[in-house]
């Protein structure tokens, strides 16, 4: 049994004791601390600490990979120690402000697109089971045909499926507000008025059953249902506007004022300039995210897989989360999760080789749990607490995710929705794709494990890293 009290104290230690730590959160594996000199951070001390599976300094945080379940009971330690708690906002907030342009901007993609993800899983796994259950073998079961189906029963579908994507701007829009400082409330509100009724449905636009209204002669105004972009930069635009006129207004006509201009403005520029130039430029993007996953004998499959968990280690894959919402939203289906999925299991069957083919009993304890986080979709654990440290295992999973995507793009696998891969990814694949989707990840698990366990892996290179690595 852990003592997590135990394992707190030495994680404060390790970190440069309790004066060199400014805050502490945790996420879903992670305790994140945000320290005042990352000099004073004895690296190789903490990774030998129990129960600790890696940890390294990312996005201005202290990361270190606990596991679920661990990093909440040790968090609560931490608190107990006396070290000041925050919230894992406040602490993107304060680590926003280090690191290049480049990784802020990064880190505030994520910090937009990710709060609105778990509507778009929930929806994602509607389409599954709605793909499921509308199934002729399944209906046969029940003595019914698709014929059979009543109406009533495929409108409810349609609210649970469609209602995120329809509103989908409105949700970008909240989020950017309340990420680059503006009301959420504004926002949202802005984001509404992009889906209004008043305006040309844009699907029935594009479909050639209604026009768009032609202001001036040559700006084309339609709703923006499902579009990304444009309510993404008028979030931007709007909550810098808004912070101006507040600062300008005042107090007493603030809460009149505001909103007012702030709006007014806003739905101009959004309807009249923003959203048929960056509707124009998320299309471009689109077309060109579809030509590469459309490149013939598996090529876009075998390069994504391959290069998907660098791009993690990085930690600019939040990037990608518009591009999915995107897919899912033209298309109605997403081909990039198919192919992440194998990049994420390849991770975790390289893990497992690590884990049965040692004989070290820590590293064993290591391995295999952090392996089947992987199997969960977490590869944190497996990355930075296994793979990484010796190298060829993670090299070798990142050959099984490629071998893997290979057939997921040859297979033309296609999910209902988003962010959940391995194992609870196959709720995304119900749609008589099960078995394929089955397949792609044992090829990409077997293949990391069999590279790894022959090429990737020996206890030799564990007694060669005894000088330099944590594992005993």
């Amino acid at each position: 049994m852990a003592d997590h009290r135990e394992i707190a104290k030495e994680i404060i230690e390790a970190v440069g004791g309790q004066e060199n730590i400014l805050s502490a959160a945790h996420c879903a594996t992670r305790l994140r601390i945000m320290v005042k000199d990352k000099e004073k951070i004895d690296q190789q001390k903490v990774e030998e600490i129990d129960k600790v599976k890696g940890a390294f300094f990312n996005s201005g945080q202290y990361q270190v990979i606990l596991g679920t379940g661990t990093v909440n009971k040790v968090y609560e330690e931490v608190i107990a120690l006396g070290v000041g708690g925050s919230t894992k906002a406040e602490q993107s907030k304060e680590a926003a402000k280090s690191g290049t342009a480049f990784q802020r901007a990064i880190r505030s993609f994520g910090d937009v697109f990710v709060p609105i993800i778990p509507a778009l899983v929930a929806t994602g796994l509607f389409m599954g089971l709605r793909g499921l259950v509308m199934q002729e073998q399944i209906l046969a079961l029940f003595g019914m045909t698709p014929d059979d189906v009543s109406q009533n029963f495929i409108l409810f579908t349609q609210v649970l499926t469609d209602t995120a994507f329809i509103f989908l701007p409105a949700l970008v829009a909240w989020s950017t507000f309340r990420v680059f400082g503006g009301s959420p409330i504004i926002g949202l509100v802005l984001g509404l008025m992009l889906v209004s009724p008043s305006l040309p449905n844009a699907w029935n636009v594009a479909g050639g059953g209604a026009e768009p209204i032609m202001f001036l002669g040559f700006i084309p105004v339609v709703g923006y249902q499902g579009s990304v972009l444009p309510a993404f930069i008028a979030g931007i635009v709007g909550a810098k506007l808004e912070q101006q006129i507040r600062k300008r207004v005042a107090d007493t006509f603030d809460l009149i004022v505001t909103p007012f201009l702030t709006l007014l403005i806003m739905i101009s520029l959004a309807l009249f300039v923003i959203g048929p130039v960056f509707h124009t430029v998320e299309n471009v993007i689109l077309d060109a995210t579809v030509a590469v996953l459309e490149w013939p004998f598996g090529i876009s499959g075998f390069l994504i897989g391959s290069l998907n968990q660098i791009i993690v280690v990085t930690g600019v894959h939040h990037v990608f989360n518009m591009l999915e919402i995107s897919l899912l939203e033209k298309l109605g289906f997403n081909p990039y999760n198919a192919i992440v999925t194998c990049a994420v299991a390849a991770q975790g069957g390289a893990a497992l080789a690590v884990g049965l083919k040692s004989k070290s009993k820590k590293l064993k304890a290591l391995a295999l749990p952090s392996s089947l986080s992987a199997f969960l979709g977490i590869t944190e654990p497996a990355i930075f607490g296994v793979n990484l440290r010796y190298g060829k295992p993670f090299v070798m999973g990142l050959v099984g995710g490629g071998v893997g995507g290979f057939f997921a793009s040859i297979f033309g696998l296609k999910a209902t929705g988003m962010a959940i891969t391995v194992i609870p990814g196959t709720l995304l694949y119900l749609n008589g794709q099960i078995v394929l989707y089955l397949l792609v990840n044992i090829i990409a698990i077997a293949t990391a494990f069999v590279l790894t366990w022959m090429f990737g892996f020996s206890d030799k290179m564990l007694k060669e890293h005894q000088q330099t690595d944590t594992i005993k």
